[in-house]
């Protein structure tokens, strides 16, 4: 199975994202393990800070020992469970039993043949978890009836067995647990009940930059001055895995889990509330054509499904077509489940899934049990078997033949661009005004430099950066392969690339660099610049580096549209890196291909790439590899023993991570001088009794914007300017601007993210009238001040602030500093046409009201300027609001329009009476010990 990601503070299904040999290797065989319960736990092995929970895990830990961290916890659920009549043996085939679990078929329900096998997954963990209390017989039945209930929306629990996530969400997720440790304390409670209440894996992969690149050293050196600059947030991340129970921490330079987040709910006993999802059915058919890869596949399915609007569903991938749809090409269509928009992209477990665990070193007794539970309780999709008809809430369907070569941007993962399209893409792209409205007469100029003694020449267009980058594409052998195979091609035909643009490959697996040393293919990947520089999501995340000195000169002086290209799977607007206003995402060997170019301004079926060393032109389809090619290179490339040898050796860490030294406490002695860890002020004054909801009194609006504001815009993200808010502030406290390092490194400090929410240099607030930057106007006075600036003078003069935004606010990748920062800004309501459906219930966790404008008006059908003051009024008492109630805003205008409060749940409106998802958490924690 491969989930998707999610965000921390969501309430409800996590998604997790199957990114990487690391994770999709062992995930099924884990889940299946977990599933199974040998014999009944005790109750207390379950409780948050129960000793019988306990397990420290920082040292080396084996594949197999992750694989059965859950058992007790799964085990336990059968106490008091109202199915108790349906745990039943798994027996082996040679006699004994794998262990009990809880049938679906014992139900005798024919209802369940029919349910999407993700819903069905969500009905096993309702029924293995069912108590008559968190989870009831009715919430059962809500699933089982799902046809008929989903198109309510009726809400349902669900309690995750295990949390994935890496440090970027990690250091804020623990720097929230140790502060509410201090909180425990202040409310007259044990401290050490704040723990993770089901087994947390953090891997620390966002860290490396893409600093030193072109260099056989560049890998040693990257980790070097990853650990240079981040000895402190490293330090506080070791501590945290000795401080906290349940919680494994994977060091830096061990590879990638990409996008997994934790949610701070779950270290209450409480179920996580989640509205019962419609789930797509999409059907595959056919197979890829020949140089087609699995990114073109799911750029193309990415296209299809946010054109199609699954926002908030499940999309669940069927078909004929999976039998030729490995498993590392499904991760990657799971992957980007953010990016179309769906809560989680699934593949149900099928003989593919079992080839590849047997493939990254399961043992044929792990695999046969997981494939007899999952054939026993119907989880396991036979395609040599006929198929049960299965409802779905809509269909989309896709022969794999139809899909074409292509790239994804220049702004946004979801702009699909056929590779036979691509320079009459970028041509009305460079032109148009919501493009990059260069005139006619100066898309062609080209501005002649001097890099390292050399001349050197960029246009609009040209290659700046081109980054074999992590994500699920860089942990996929037939695209990285691929890439390799493109990479000889070139050189044996004396192509070069252009010194100037800063290549790097930064792998998500350390199999990677095994299985391209074994094929051979490395060494011309070196050649072309491809060295090895770390395993993390550099560029992808930000994490670019600078450009040369020479290269940035020539790109600001003369106002280029310089491009690059990439494997990763965001490409939002100033994301890559700043001065780069041209992102594209493609497939590793399509970025072999375009750094060949040194442009994107080039159409690859009838224009040469370069000229080869007898002088004759060469072309695209030169240096392409078949599928065929990349097959064989596979085959004898990619063998079990390199998963097995990488990944039980995977918690060992590195000299640095070892010699850290950390304190050996249970509460974190925060350094008020630190910028990296701060203790942040969410619970600074709170009280035993929540403080109700809260209206909001002629607020003043801090940003208007129009659609599509993603997390990319609200929350920090890539370097910090040395001139910004958050620049000054680390300047005054003797940080110089070499060591700023990224505000993706700094989220552990709430201090800097304040000053750098809102503060992307591409974003547009109407409040200045067509002008892009981090800017607003501080409305009582008219000046126009850095966002946080104008936040703290509303604070100071004692006003709220609210933010008026169009459709789709919110979306991209989920970030816990989106919902927070404007927090910490003083902003108390957005008003939007729509919003992302994780970023909404951040929001709501975080004590913001989101509201939404009715069907056919936004802020400028109302003749809202942005310059009126807000007041939106709630009753006192939790008790008289409704989820999704209507909402009267009033302004001083005399303006009035009602809104939909997008608080969707009684769980969220619970945690908005308490302030915030934490402050509920902690109080129901008192609130038990009390009892």
């Amino acid at each position: 199975m491969y989930r998707a990601a999610a965000s921390s503070l969501r309430p409800s299904l996590r998604r997790l994202s199957a990114c990487s040999s690391f994770s999709a290797s062992r995930r099924a065989a884990a889940t299946t393990r977990r599933l199974l319960a040998p014999s009944p736990a005790p109750a207390s092995s379950r409780l948050l800070g129960a000793a019988a929970g306990r397990e420290r895990c920082s040292g080396a830990t084996n594949v197999d020992r992750l694989a059965s961290r859950g058992l007790a916890t799964m085990a336990g659920a059968s106490n008091n469970n109202c199915f108790g009549h349906v745990l039943i043996s798994l027996p082996k085939p040679g006699g004994g039993e794998y262990g009990k679990y809880y049938s679906l078929p014992a139900l005798n329900d024919p209802r369940i043949d029919r349910l999407p096998y993700s819903i069905r997954y969500l009905l096993e963990s309702a029924i293995r978890n069912c108590d008559g209390f968190q989870i009831t017989e009715e919430d059962v039945e809500k699933i089982i009836d799902w046809e008929n209930t989903a198109p309510k929306n009726v809400e349902i629990p669900f309690k995750p067995a295990r949390v994935l996530l890496q440090d970027f969400t990690g250091v804020p997720a623990i720097v929230d647990l140790a502060s509410m440790r201090d909180a425990m304390a202040t409310l007259g409670d044990d401290p050490g009940k704040i723990d993770p209440m089901i087994p947390v894996d953090l891997v620390i992969d966002h860290s490396v930059q893409a600093d030193v690149v072109r260099s056989e050293n560049a890998l040693q050196a990257n980790m070097q001055l990853e650990f240079n600059r981040n000895k402190e947030r490293f330090a506080f991340l070791r501590w945290g895995s000795t401080a906290f129970n349940n919680m494994l921490i994977v060091p830096p330079g061990s590879g990638i889990v990409h996008q997994f987040y934790l949610i701070n709910v779950i270290l209450n006993q409480q179920p996580m509330s989640m509205v019962l999802p419609s789930v797509v059915g999409f059907k595959l058919s056919g197979k890829l054509c020949d140089g087609v890869t699995a990114t073109d596949l799911v750029l193309t399915v990415t296209h299809i499904l946010r054109k199609h609007g699954v926002v908030g569903k499940f999309v669940e991938f069927y078909g004929e077509g999976m039998r030729e749809l490995a498993v590392a090409n499904r991760a990657t269509i799971a992957n980007m489940s953010p990016e179309y928009g769906a809560t989680m992209g699934f593949f149900p477990v099928d003989h593919v899934t079992l080839g590849y665990l047997k493939l990254t070193g399961r043992s044929d007794e792990k695999v046969e049990m997981v494939e007899a539970y999952l054939r026993a309780n119907k989880m396991f999709i036979d395609y040599n078997e006929t198929q049960t008809e299965r409802a779905y809430s809509s269909y989309l369907e896709l022969d794999l033949a139809d899909v074409e070569p292509c790239v994804s941007g220049p702004k946004r993962p979801h702009d699909r661009v056929a590779l036979k399209d691509m320079k009459a893409d970028w041509r009305a792209c460079l032109g148009h005004k919501v493009g990059f409205g260069i005139p006619k007469e100066q898309q062609d100029k080209a501005v002649r430099f001097s890099f390292h003694g050399q001349p050197a020449e960029i246009r609009h267009g040209s290659l700046v950066i081109a980054a074999i980058t992590s994500c699920t594409n860089t942990s996929n052998p037939s695209v990285m392969l691929g890439a390799g195979l493109v990479a000889k091609k070139a050189c044996e035909l004396g192509l070069e690339v252009n010194p100037w643009i800063k290549t790097s490959l930064a792998p998500g697996s350390g199999v990677v660099a095994k299985y391209l040393q074994k094929s051979g293919l490395q060494k011309y990947l070196d050649q072309l610049g491809f060295n090895l520089i770390g395993y993390g999501c550099t560029t992808c995340i930000s994490n670019s580096g600078e450009l040369d000195e020479a290269v940035a000169k020539a790109v600001t002086d003369n106002d280029i549209v310089a491009a690059a290209v990439l494997s990763g799977n965001r490409n939002f607007e100033g994301r890559i890196h700043p001065l780069v206003r041209a992102n594209y995402l493609a497939s590793p060997p399509l970025v072999m291909a375009y750094a060949l170019a040194g442009t994107v301004d080039i159409d690859f079926e009838s224009e040469p790439i370069g000229k080869g060393k007898d002088g004759k032109d060469v072309y695209f389809k030169d240096i392409w590899p078949s599928n065929e090619e990349i097959a064989e290179v596979e085959q004898s490339s990619v063998l079990p023993d390199m998963f097995r040898s990488t990944y039980e050796a995977i918690t060992q860490g590195n000299p640095m991570w070892n010699q850290l030294t950390v304190p050996k406490t249970n509460r974190f002695p925060w350094d008020p001088d630190s910028t990296y860890i701060h203790e942040p002020p969410f619970f600074k004054d709170i009280t035993p009794t929540p403080p109700g909801p809260r209206s909001v009194e002629n607020a003043y609006c801090l940003l208007k914007f129009g659609d599509s504001i993603t997390t990319d815009h609200i929350s920090p993200a890539g370097s910090i300017p040395k001139d910004s808010p958050a620049g000054k502030f680390l300047l005054e406290r003797g940080v110089q601007p070499k060591d700023f390092n990224s505000y993706g490194s700094r989220r552990g400090n709430d201090e800097v993210m304040a000053r750098g929410t809102f503060a992307n240099i591409r974003i547009m607030n109407r409040l200045l009238n067509g002008e892009a930057g981090p800017k607003t106007i501080h409305i009582p006075s008219g000046e126009k001040l850095f966002v946080f600036d104008a936040a703290m003078r509303y604070k100071a003069d004692g006003y709220q602030t609210i933010v008026l935004a169009g459709e789709e606010y919110g979306s991209g990748s989920s970030r816990d500093w989106a919902a927070k920062g404007p927090m910490l800004l003083g902003v108390k309501a957005v008003i939007a046409k729509s919003f992302e459906r994780i970023h909404r219930s951040n929001l709501v966790g975080m004590g913001v009201i989101p509201l939404c404008f009715k069907p056919g008006e936004d802020a400028d059908s109302l003749g809202l300027t942005g310059h009126e003051r807000y007041t939106i009024k709630l009753p006192s008492n939790v008790k008289d609001i409704q989820p999704g109630q209507d909402v009267q805003v009033v302004t001083d205008s005399g303006k009035s329009f009602t809104c939909k409060l997008r608080i969707d749940t009684l769980v969220e409106l619970a945690y908005f009476n308490h302030g915030g998802i934490l402050h509920y958490v902690l109080r129901n924690l008192v609130k038990q010990q009390q009892q």
